[in-house]
Parts: structure tokens; sequence; C-alpha cells
């Protein structure tokens, strides 16, 4: 049986004419959890866009294949319905559209399906519930007038209600206060099953010391220069990442 979820082999991009990755390689099959982590400027957002197809960057050379298909050049949207979800560092205020419509829109064009509204509200009031969020924030604007640490949160409630095959998370631990990351990691667990995958992007250590970690991959100036268990974070969060540049 094939346990593959992503394959990323030999991927070059560009953003506005500069290359960014120079011949990345990844992959994650399911149950797993990988961490991509390096400096400032090191190509990890590049990363997680370039498997969106965020059209800001331009693929130059190599291939991204989901659950065996190759999705490198095809919409978002599309990639998104076959079940790869992305938390983003600066999530989007949209106002007039409540949590609550939000994550119901997102959860029908992902599935397909008409969504039971009285069962899918007692579900995300229960997400609500574990990540420590106030339920009340599911009838307001989304992200309008969220903190940093709430608006973190809700990318994770997206996250648990969409529940994805895998799960990008670019730099969900920046500039949470570490009650806030440890709810963060809790939604990453409760989200996590031996059917899915999560690929945890960041610079710092932190939202790892509660999660088990199975491969960790240090990127520096647009390549994957070493690979090895979660312990690794530990060795870089003593020393940083002098010895891999």
């Amino acid at each position: 049986m094939n346990n593959k979820l992503l394959e990323i082999e030999d991927l070059h991009v560009n953003a506005e004419d500069k290359e960014i990755l120079k011949g990345i390689n990844l992959t994650i099959n399911k149950g797993e959890t990988h961490v991509i982590m390096g400096p400032n400027g090191s190509g990890k957002t590049t990363t997680a866009n370039a498997i969106l197809n965020n059209p800001a960057y331009k693929k130059i050379k190599g291939s991204i294949i989901f659950e065996g298909q190759d999705i490198t050049n095809i919409k978002t949207d599309e990639i998104a319905r076959k079940g790869i979800f992305m938390s983003f560092q600066l999530p989007e205020e949209i106002p007039g559209i409540s949590v609550n419509n939000f994550l119901k829109y997102a959860k029908n064009k992902i599935t397909g399906k008409p969504v039971k509204i009285f069962s899918f509200k007692d579900e995300v009031k229960k997400y609500m519930q574990e990540l420590k969020m106030d339920t009340e924030y599911a009838e307001r604007s989304l992200n309008v007038g969220f903190s940093g640490g709430e608006k973190k949160k809700n990318e994770i409630l997206q996250m648990l209600v969409l529940n994805s095959k895998l799960a990008i998370l670019d730099e969900t631990d920046s500039g949470l206060d570490v009650d806030a990351i440890k709810t963060v990691s809790k939604g990453i667990e409760m989200f996590k099953n031996e059917e899915n995958a999560v690929l945890i992007i960041t610079h710092n250590t932190k939202i790892l010391h509660n999660l088990k970690v199975d491969y960790v991959h240090v990127l520096v100036n647009g390549k994957i220069v070493k690979t090895g268990t979660g312990d690794m974070a530990k060795e870089i969060e003593e020393n940083g990442y002098g010895r891999y540049k």
C-alpha cells in the first residue's frame, strides 16, 4: 500500500525574478509530522506557497505530487479541494462574513456536500471550547478585531473543521505567548491521525516543545541542507543555524 501523501521533487521556484528555491526534495507520508526550519529569507514560506501554487511564485523546474497526482500547476482552489490546508502568517480580516459562515462555505466547497447546520454549529462550538476560544466569536466577522493569538487559534479551528489530509502551518507560532502556543499545539495533536499529515514551517522551536515531530528539515538559501529527527530542533534551539550556513 502506498503511504506517500506529498512528494516534492527537484523544485526550483522564483519570486519577482529572483531564484528562491534551488532544488527542494521532500517526501511526507501519512501519519507524519514534518518541520521545515531555517533563518529568515531561506525559502520556508516560498515552499508553502509553491505547494498551494500561489501565482506570485513561479515554478521553474520540478514537480509536486499529492496522493499520486501531479498538482504542480493546478489552481489553488483545486489543490484545497484535494485535501491540502494552509494557515497563514498574517490571517486575513473579512468584514461582514462571520466565522461560522466562512467555515460553512469552505466546508461545502471542499467536500461538495451540503452542510447540516445544527450539527455543524455544534462541531464548531466543541472545537472552539477545546481551543479556549470565546464561542461568541463564531458570529463575529472573520478575524476582525481579533487579537493575534485569536487569529492563530481561528486558523487551527479552520484546520480542524475542514479536516484536510495535509495541513501546512506557516509560522503559526509567530507572536504567540506561551499559553497560546500550548493551545495551538493541542489543536495540532487533535487534528493528527494515521491518515493525514502536518507540515510545520517555523524559525522558532517553541511550538515543537509539545508535539511529537518525526522529521526536521533545515532549509538554508533555498536548499534543504540537513534532515534529522525531532531531536535536531533542540540542537538548533541551543546553537542556532550557524553550522548549516
